[in-house]
């Protein structure tokens, strides 16, 4: 894996011949980062819901599908070098309601799902740095702001991520003898992962920090080429301020976004989801009407 550096630090290695496993290669992180690994020289099959060329169809909550799947992308790779994980979903949900189906769903795919995939991959990772001059494996787990950063209606979708950087560091503490394991903190993307929430009235977009497609990729493809990648990485440099401050500040992070949620919540930035109705309540002791849901969403 050759590596040059630009006057701005940025790795730029051509990672030509190398051999990635993508999960969500379909996605609005995954198609990209396919195609600029194509255009590098790197040999790459993708995992996703639906075959495609390059990609293998798999469904990653499944055990058995997960092991047919990876052994089949490792067999037209001849190996495998590094595996980057996006595949996710967000649905939105209530902390105190049923777990079942969004939830478990969310949960499921977006922490067990890289758990499996891993899992299946970690023989041929470890067998590549025997084989190739000494080099780790890598892999890169694609979590979230929300890991660190908690809003309402994504509890599931942070349990995940959270879950994923927990999952990360213990595959490092077990395993760092022979992968590379960094943690990828995007902000908010407009990708169609966020399209469930916008359905019921409760967009992202405008609550958190906003980046940009390839903020996250050129972040990945930075995590595959450096000699010696990061541990946990933000993907912007707002980004690494608000990762400092979440995870050495909590209680302060926590506060604000408390204060900022009851203000939106007041100035009926909620009005109109069921699913935010009883925290309405709880914050302002009045109720919402639910049918104005696509009326808002026209306007």
């Amino acid at each position: 894996m050759t590596r040059t550096v630009t006057s701005a630090g940025t790795a730029t290695g051509t990672m030509a011949g190398t051999r990635v496993l993508v999960t969500g290669a379909a996605g609005g992180f995954g198609a990209p980062t396919v195609a600029r690994l194509l255009e590098r020289g790197v040999q790459v099959v993708g995992l996703d819901v639906a075959a495609a060329e390059h990609t293998i169809a798999c469904d990653i909550t499944d055990d058995a599908a997960v092991s047919r799947a990876v052994a089949e992308a490792v067999r037209r790779l001849g190996g495998l070098d590094a595996v980057v994980h996006y595949a996710g979903i967000g649905i939105p949900n209530d902390a105190g309601g049923a777990l079942a189906p969004d939830a478990l769903r969310v949960i499921d795919v977006n922490l067990l799902g890289a758990w499996r995939v891993t899992a299946a991959a970690l023989p041929a990772l470890m067998d590549a740095r025997a084989r190739r001059l000494g080099r780790k494996g890598r892999v890169v787990f694609v979590s979230s702001e929300l890991a660190y950063l908690t809003l309402p209606f994504v509890s599931a979708y942070s349990v995940a991520k959270r879950g994923m950087t927990a999952y990360a560091d213990a595959l490092r503490l077990e395993y760092g003898s022979e992968l590379h394991v960094t943690t990828v903190y995007p902000g908010y993307v407009r990708t169609p992962i966020h399209d469930a929430g916008r359905e019921v009235g409760l967009a992202l977009e405008g609550q958190v920090r906003r980046e940009e497609v390839d903020d996250v990729v050129a972040t990945v493809l930075r995590a595959l080429t450096t000699a010696t990648p990061p541990r946990d990485t933000a993907c912007t440099r707002r980004g690494a301020i608000e990762l400092w401050a979440g995870r050495h500040l909590p209680g302060l992070v926590g506060s604000a976004v408390a204060r900022r949620i009851r203000h939106r919540a007041a100035a009926g930035h909620f009005d109109g989801s069921p699913i935010a109705a009883g925290l309405v309540r709880r914050l302002t002791g009045r109720g919402t009407d639910p049918a104005p849901i696509k009326e808002r969403s026209a306007s």
